[in-house]
């Protein structure tokens, strides 16, 4: 059985790498970014709700007494 010749396999690696890299670029260079983003205005709302007001406990079952 004759021996796999590996001789040109790291020229096609590099290659391969370095083709991968320029296509990236040219698909990464027709992206258009904007250049000053501008912030969007969050219009917060505040509801009146009753227990807003006053200290609320939240029992767990493990504290409440056994019956």
């Amino acid at each position: 059985m004759p021996q796999l010749d590996t001789s040109t396999w790291l020229i096609t690696i590099l290659s391969m790498i370095l083709t991968l890299f320029i296509l990236m670029q040219l698909k990464v260079s027709k992206h258009s970014f904007h250049s000053n983003p501008e912030p969007l205005e969050v219009k917060s709302s505040k509801h009146a709700t009753p227990w807003e007001t006053k200290w609320t406990k939240i029992y767990s079952p493990l504290s409440l007494p056994q019956r």
